[in-house]
């Protein structure tokens, strides 16, 4: 891409400022700066994170990255934000549980029977779960739900085990005392991530509880995030993901 703007500069078919604006790594929009360079440093696109920006501002950011042929993912965006994006988008999908907006392009989507499993405790917990899932899937993995295995009825957990087990990363999300990490990090031979929600009652302290139970968890290999951060979960779940992929890839 370097090569064929050098040249037309050098032919004249392009001008020097054009040129400067095809090779510049953000576009600045007055009130935010869009990184285009984001993918190739990282692989993924820019998320626009939809809390706290108007419609308008969203717009503009998507319109952005979508000049540059990405993939566009919006978390934290109320059903009024989409509905107004839709609009001017209608080939977008808006999952109204997860409040995640996405579009991505089909023929990036690559074929493999590999897995992200998403292990939720209870229905409450579902708003985080979903923006997990639907930001791995975005971000092209395949995605397998377990909801309401909870341990209070750690039976349907087991339901599923196998299947979770085959899993190349587990997400799993709890609220409460948020014990469900554990049980599935003693169960598993792969990375566990694990999301406290705000769920719960007055000594539940809006997720910090179960926060502190899942930092304190006597099984290995869990890595925990922030209260309700499904994204920030999903987002590592899917490196992890990809380099699981790369591994089998080369045997």
């Amino acid at each position: 891409m370097l090569e064929d703007i050098l040249k037309q500069v050098q032919t004249g078919s392009l001008s020097i400022e054009e040129a400067k604006g095809k090779l510049a790594t953000y576009e600045n929009l007055g009130f935010a700066k869009v990184d285009h360079h984001r993918k190739k440093r990282q692989g993924f696109p820019e998320v626009i994170y939809g809390e706290g920006k108007t419609k308008e501002q969203i717009l503009s950011i998507i319109n952005a990255i979508r000049s540059k042929g990405n993939n566009v993912l919006v978390t934290r965006i109320t059903e009024d934000k989409a509905l107004h994006i839709l609009n001017e988008y209608p080939e977008f999908t808006y999952n109204e549980i997860a409040q995640i907006l996405f579009w991505k392009d089909k023929k990036q989507v690559v074929e493999s029977e590999s897995y992200i499993a998403i292990v939720c405790a209870g229905t409450s917990d579902l708003k985080v779960a979903e923006e997990a899932a639907i930001t791995a899937e975005a971000l092209g993995a395949n995605v397998r739900r377990f909801y309401d295995v909870g341990v209070a009825g750690i039976h349907r957990l087991f339901d599923s085990i196998e299947e979770i087990q085959n899993a190349t990363v587990s997400v799993v999300v709890a609220g409460m005392e948020g014990a469900l990490p554990s049980v599935v990090g003693g169960l598993v031979n792969h990375p566990v991530l694990a999301v406290p929600t705000s769920v719960g009652y007055g000594a539940n302290f809006n997720g910090l509880s179960a926060l502190l139970t899942m930092l304190n968890s006597c099984a290995s290999g869990i890595s925990v995030v922030n209260i309700d951060n499904g994204f920030g979960a999903a987002y590592n779940a899917v490196l992890i993901h990809q380099l699981a992929q790369k591994g089998e890839n080369q045997k």
